[in-house]
């Protein structure tokens, strides 16, 4: 129940009772002036009808008596009026039944009146000649008692409506300030800070309101704190401090929620950039001009990515950049690298980075449900093999070309590659390569390694390379290639010469090339000539090798 009915209910009670009590107080003084008047009445009638009588009396004219008391009896204030002699005898009498018309029953049982009498002396000269006995009948007043018990409980009913109109009026605009407070506490659970402006005047209410509206100012201020700590948390764990683009928990965050969107049209891109040589940039010219070309190359990616408005653009640290393009067509996710591409040309004319080359794209497309997971190691693959075709290249791929049986994961990948390491475990395919202008012309034979997984499933070296180059053992594989390669004859392979590719890790790493110049010293003469093959753009970036 609310205050404002509690007070309303409070205050009629008391009107209540300060009615009743009056009604009690009225009625019994009412009453008792009634029968006071009713004995009054009474024995002033016994009095003046004795004195009228007292001559008949004497002169035993009964007649005139009886005639006399007629004419006082029928005025109807009476019950009973008699006229006895000396010796009690009863001359004249009469006597009328007490009616109450219009008067409830149990108001008469609860005010009872009674039937006050009188009784006066008739006296000729000296002698009593009788006696007259006057009853009041209270018919008269219990009417005139009726009506005033009425008048004033309507009176009474009248001035309780008023009461509680007015007192609710009034209970309302007291208690306005704290359905203020009500109101304020409302929006202070919103958020929403209400200060108070009109202060009451009532000391405990003006003491509620003043200490609420201190409250809110406090908690608007703690609430404005916490806002702009969390805000600045937020910004630290999803925004990258460096480019304002979003983190990889961001992207994350981004990402996988719309790859598990239940969507009978899936398609979209995912994009994985990376700035060529930024450790390098870093140390030759100065952590600032690293920054420097991040920050060109952030704002590079957000300006080609801004038209389409759903992407999700982030940088992972480094050099490293993911961009996800959802509902997008490949036409649209390839027009987006052409542009970047030429924003690394633009970027290159400004000497931000060392050389020309500026970075790399590797994109995977998507046309069924995929994992963040997969997409980013398809787009790894992609990002490795056009570093491998040369400078600000990029390359892309479809995650429907890649083999579901595959290993998935870094973890699953680093276990395989190691037993592949362990038992030299790799399978050589050769194809034949020939002359352009005459394709009956053999050239040599072109070495290819495979990894058959226990299962029998082959694993081609478009798949596993770029793993390896990740986890650093791309030599160590090469070196297995060149190894089984010159374990075959050329009767074997039916040719006098063998190709094998070299990656640029390999072409990288000095003890590899001790390896492979000690290793061809020791070769048999009868063995294939061994001719080493490796992308244009590895040999540029190692001619000293």
């Amino acid at each position: 129940m609310t205050l404002f009915r509690q007070l309303l209910i409070f205050t009629l009670i008391l009107f209540f009772l300060l009615f009743a009590g009056t009604w009690v107080a009225l009625i019994q003084g009412t009453r008792t002036f009634l029968a006071e008047q009713l004995a009054s009445h009474a024995q002033d009638t016994a009095t003046s009808f004795g004195l009228s009588i007292v001559p008949h009396v004497a002169e035993g004219d009964y007649a005139t008596v009886d005639t006399m008391m007629n004419v006082v009896f029928d005025r109807g204030y009476y019950k009973t009026m008699r006229v006895t002699d000396i010796e009690g005898n009863e001359k004249v009498i009469r006597d009328r039944e007490i009616k109450v018309d219009g008067v409830p029953e149990w108001f008469i049982n609860f005010v009872p009146l009674g039937s006050p009498s009188a009784t006066s002396s008739l006296t000729a000269g000296w002698i009593q000649a009788g006696e007259v006995y006057v009853e009041s009948n209270p018919g008269y007043a219990y009417k005139e008692f009726w009506n005033i018990a009425k008048m004033m409980t309507i009176w009474f009913i009248l001035m309780g409506l008023m009461v509680a109109i007015l007192g609710g009026m009034g209970i309302r605009f007291l208690l306005k300030p704290l359905r203020r407070v009500e109101q304020q506490a409302e929006a202070l659970s919103k958020r929403q800070y209400i200060i108070q402006e009109t202060i009451p005047r009532t000391r405990e209410l003006r003491s509620v309101v003043l200490a609420m509206n201190q409250m809110t100012n406090k908690v608007r201020s703690m609430f404005e704190k916490q806002a702009a700590v969390a805000e600045r948390l937020q910004k630290q764990a999803y925004r990258d401090e460096l480019t304002g683009l979003g983190n990889r928990r961001f992207f994350d965050g981004q990402v996988k929620p719309r790859l598990e969107r239940k969507d009978a049209n899936i398609k979209g891109a995912l994009l994985l950039v990376q700035v060529h040589n930024l450790q390098v940039v870093n140390k030759e010219k100065g952590y600032q001009a690293g920054d420097t070309l991040v920050q060109r190359v952030a704002e590079l990616l957000d300006n080609a990515t801004r038209p389409y408005g759903k992407i999700a653009l982030a940088r992972f640290g480094g050099g490293d950049f993911g961009i996800f393009m959802p509902d997008v067509t490949p036409s649209v996710a390839e027009g987006v690298a052409s542009d970047i591409m030429e924003g690394f040309h633009h970027i290159a004319s400004e000497n931000l980075a060392l050389t020309e080359n500026v970075g790399h794209i590797g994109g995977v497309l998507y046309t069924q449900s995929a994992t963040l997971g997969a997409l980013l190691s398809e787009a790894d693959n992609m990002l490795r093999k056009a570093q491998e075709e040369g400078a600000n290249r990029w390359s892309f791929g479809s995650l429907s070309d890649v083999d579901d049986k595959a290993p998935q994961g870094k973890e699953e990948w680093r276990e395989t590659l190691d037993e592949v390491l362990k038992n030299e475990d790799l399978t050589l395919y050769a194809q034949t390569v020939v002359k352009t202008a005459n394709r009956e012309e053999f050239l040599h034979r072109e070495i290819f390694s495979r990894v058959i997984r226990e299962d029998g499933h082959v694993i081609s070296a478009g798949v596993f390379m770029p793993l390896a180059q990740r986890l650093g053992v791309v030599s160590s594989l090469d070196r297995i290639v060149i190894k089984k390669a010159m374990q075959l004859t050329r009767e074997q392979v039916g040719t006098d010469e063998l190709a094998v590719n070299v990656s640029m890790m390999s072409l990288q790493d000095s003890s590899f090339l001790e390896w492979v110049f000690a290793t061809l010293e020791k070769a048999p003469q009868n063995l294939p000539k061994l001719v080493f093959e490796f992308v244009e753009y590895s040999a540029v970036q190692n001619l000293d090798t």
